[in-house]
């Protein structure tokens, strides 16, 4: 009778590994490289946007191979269970199930009838050896502490591939809610058509930086992009081309759906921008009974502004803007639509106001909002209207005094001035993208203002929050949103969210840089500003 031959001493080490690694025994340990193990634990407050408060405070929780995701007895909660998973899945390579029962050592998220005090978006992130538990009140502080979670955790657990671990969250306690409701990225898909997949992209990394609205220019002088079916050639005409002359495009009701869907699930609100009086080009060469001499101009594939203009004594211009209010209302359970109203050159101020008169009771009617930008406040904004500012450092006193008298009789305002956080601007004279007519617009710039004291005189309380828009003028891919939106966008971000007393330039620029890996490992290609002291590698 033969005996067992002994396993080679190399195949029992590799089966041995293999079994290991099946298991998950150890699996972050043989993960790690020696490098990686000694890697220092990220400080819990070192995050974009900084936390409110940060409490220090014992070891880290470890992530390993047998961590759960324990969440709520709810649909809501499980789905932000699911989709802090899918972050972290490919980068451990765990399996990390989500599940409603209890289990030693989980990520939990929790929601508390008794922490009202952390309001709607607000949470708690405790994190400790045997535990990391998110607390919030709503659902939504819960999405906002899961960015805040991976934002501790190492920059490669972004990565779409296995990383080696080990995967650590400093010990202590972050306590966190805004500073402002409104915290806000436009994208103007006007100029240049940008696809669903662009769009869906664009709201996954605003969202890690805790943007929560996302306002779509959805009509302009080169474009409409929305589907319209009581006026169809708005978009299968007036859609069909951009700035330049390129094939142009527009978005189906389904797709919009898709758009505002998505956007929900990141806890991002969609406001949907029909502007007018002016910037209609697309829309008056669609429509000829639109324009007061009822001959249709052609389509307008140029950069200028100011020359169109809805015809404000027509009827039909209101049958026009009820239907067009009806239809994206009915498509958009956000509580806005922004009815534009800047650069109406072509309209007289009577006409303006004789239109704004008319159109804001059309947008109640249909249980929405207006906002508008800040010139409405040039005519009677509606009770619970925002007027969006747009100004520079040096707008005239006399413009500037006509928004804050309408902030004090209760207007409320989004802060998007356009030497500071119009992400089209150039960084200076050497960016190639982007325009320059508000200057160039460089990464301290962006950040070294404070909103609550940025127009002198408007009551803290009149402020809404803050928006950085990105108009595309000379922007149609994705490398050239990542170039011109990152970095300044996540500093915005920050001005909305954390307290006046947080923001120093000196320190957000050193957590501004630790996010460069970050951007790496989600494939944003960032403008890496020499005023950021970057890793050295890339």
């Amino acid at each position: 009778m033969s005996q067992p031959r002994p396993i080679p001493r190399l195949l029992g080490s590799l089966l041995l590994l293999a079994a290991a690694t099946l298991s998950g025994v150890a699996a972050s340990a043989l993960a790690a490289t020696p490098a990686q193990a000694a890697e220092p634990v990220r400080p819990l407050g070192q995050t974009v946007p900084v936390p409110a408060s940060v409490v220090p405070g014992g070891a880290p929780f470890t992530l390993t191979a047998q961590t759960r995701i324990r969440t709520d007895n709810s649909d809501e909660v499980r789905a932000i269970g699911d989709r802090l998973a899918e972050v972290l899945r490919p980068s451990t390579g765990y399996a990390l199930p989500v599940t409603d029962r209890p289990s030693p050592g989980a990520i939990r998220l929790r929601l508390s009838g008794g922490d009202s005090a952390l309001g709607e978006e607000g949470y708690r992130l405790q994190s400790s050896p045997g535990a990391l538990t998110i607390t919030a009140h709503r659902p939504a502080g819960l999405f906002r502490g899961v960015q805040t979670l991976r934002q501790l955790l190492p920059s490669r657990v972004e990565e779409d591939t296995r990383q080696p671990g080990p995967w650590r969250v400093a010990g202590g306690t972050v306590t966190d809610s805004p500073r402002f409701a409104h915290r806000g990225a436009m994208l103007d898909v006007s100029r240049h058509f940008l696809t669903v997949d662009q769009v869906k992209r664009y709201l996954d990394h605003i969202s890690l930086y805790k943007i929560n609205k996302l306002h779509l220019h959805l009509s302009d002088d080169q474009g409409w992009r929305i589907a319209i079916d009581s006026w169809p050639r708005l978009a299968t005409y007036g859609g069909s081309t951009q700035v330049g002359g390129g094939p142009g495009g527009y978005y189906t009701k389904a797709q919009y759906k898709e758009i505002v869907r998505y956007a929900a699930a990141r806890y991002v609100e969609v406001v949907p921008e029909i502007d007018m009086p002016g910037h209609t080009n697309a829309a008056l060469a669609s429509y000829a009974e639109l324009n007061c001499d009822g001959v249709a101009p052609p389509l307008y594939t140029g950069t200028a502004v100011g020359f169109s203009s809805l015809c404000v004594p027509k009827a039909v211009t209101y049958d026009f803007v009820d239907d067009v209010v009806r239809e994206i209302a009915a498509l958009t359970p956000g509580r806005y639509i922004h009815i534009g109203g800047d650069e109406a050159h072509s309209t007289s101020r009577a006409d303006y106001v004789a239109f704004m008169n008319r159109v804001q009771p059309i947008v109640a009617r249909y249980g929405k909002t207006v906002i508008g930008w800040h010139q409405l406040t040039g005519a009677t904004p509606a009770k619970g209207a925002i007027a969006q500012y747009w100004g520079l450092d040096g707008t005239s006193q006399a413009e500037k005094a006509q928004v804050v008298r309408a902030a004090k009789n209760g207007t409320r305002l989004i802060l998007s001035p356009a030497d500071r956080i119009y992400l089209d601007m150039k960084y200076n004279k050497d960016t190639k993208l982007g325009l320059s007519w508000a200057g160039y617009v460089e990464v301290r710039r962006s950040y070294d203002w404070d909103p609550g004291a940025y127009l002198a005189g408007a009551p803290a309380s009149a402020i809404a929050g803050v928006e950085a828009p990105l108009w595309t003028e000379t922007i149609s891919s994705n490398e050239h949103i990542d170039h011109m939106a990152f970095p300044r966008l996540p500093g915005v971000a920050e001005l909305g969210w954390s307290p006046a007393a947080t923001h120093d330039w000196e320190d957000y620029k050193v957590r501004l840089a630790a996010q460069g890996p970050r951007m790496d490992a989600l494939g944003i290609d960032y403008y890496r500003s020499a005023q950021v002291p970057w890793p050295a590698t890339r």
